[in-house]
């Protein structure tokens, strides 16, 4: 029966029968019959079917939701089978806004010193992405922002308050001051984070304050891109202070606080809240507010 649910989850992420077989390692007729097979033992009709693909229907979606939430405490009960017997092992799953990215390492390493069996998965995501993965169980746990209210029913600690910079290369507007304004940064040809994420909206607002005008010539939902731009395009960019300083930019770059006003945003850990977590979860939580502000 588990498998036959997690044929369902598949399906369901694909929405292709054969990238679906593809993924779970199967022939494409066993991933039909194995539906059909589950269909038949819920008595009632779970997928869309025609030439191809067509969704799951109201029926299917209520069974997936099921499917997620069963097929999750599944891999919880063999990972407390195993701690008993190993001690802790397995697989964390971990999504990170972008800006988050450069600091996930802090908490990583120490407990992989600890823990040598626990390997990661560290996937780049929206604030957005982040809660529907978690609710999903498609992640273990969230680096985001924590100022937000979707957060409610979620598990969540502070780790750190992310402030912002100016990244430009030596010789350009600005590169030898000691800090910059939002008002000067404003003035800058600017690569920054894609419109659809929330750091994009927190610079929006305090860019285009009162009405200011800026410019983004480049938008990209990667760090990493944004600072090869600045290094070789001749534009700037804004990043959090802390993963600047993570990241050890190399010259010709250099990172300029920006204050006027200085502001801050508190990032942390999320998780789903539940009775019981699975051991890797419990013991990452546990751990990461041991290590404290990252």
């Amino acid at each position: 029966m588990i498998d036959k649910l997690e044929y369902l989850i598949a399906l369901s992420g694909e929405k292709h029968f054969g990238r679906a077989a593809d993924r779970l390692g199967i022939t494409q007729p066993t991933l039909s019959a194995g539906i059909r097979q589950l269909e038949e033992r819920l008595g009632t009709t779970l997928v869309n079917r025609g030439s191809r693909y067509r969704g799951l229907t109201e029926e299917g979606e209520r069974a997936l939701a099921w499917a997620r939430r069963i097929t999750d405490d599944v891999r919880t009960m063999r990972e407390e089978v195993k701690t008993v017997k190993r001690g802790l092992s397995g697989h964390l799953r971990i999504g990170a806004i972008p800006t988050s990215l450069a600091v996930v390492a802090k908490l990583t390493a120490p407990f992989h010193e600890k823990y040598e069996n626990v390997t990661f998965e560290i996937t780049s995501q929206t604030a957005t992405e982040i809660l529907s993965a978690i609710a999903n169980f498609e992640i273990d746990v969230g680096l985001t922002y924590v100022d937000d209210e979707r957060l409610k029913k979620l598990d969540s600690h502070v780790l750190y308050d992310e402030h912002y910079c100016l990244v430009t290369r030596k010789g350009s507007d600005f590169h030898d001051r000691e800090e910059v304004t939002w008002e000067e940064v404003a003035t800058l040809r600017l690569g920054l984070l894609s419109s659809t994420m929330r750091n994009r909206q927190i610079l929006n607002r305090h860019l285009g304050a009162g009405g200011r005008p800026f410019r983004a010539v480049t938008e990209s939902n990667s760090m990493v891109a944004l600072l090869s731009q600045t290094r070789l395009a001749g534009i700037a960019t804004v990043m959090p202070y802390r993963s600047a300083a993570v990241l050890g930019l190399a010259d010709p770059l250099v990172a300029i606080p920006i204050t006027g006003p200085d502001v801050g945003y508190r990032i942390g850990l999320v998780t789903a809240r539940r009775e019981l977590r699975p051991p890797i979860v419990a013991a990452f939580w546990e751990e990461s507010r041991l290590i404290g502000p990252v």
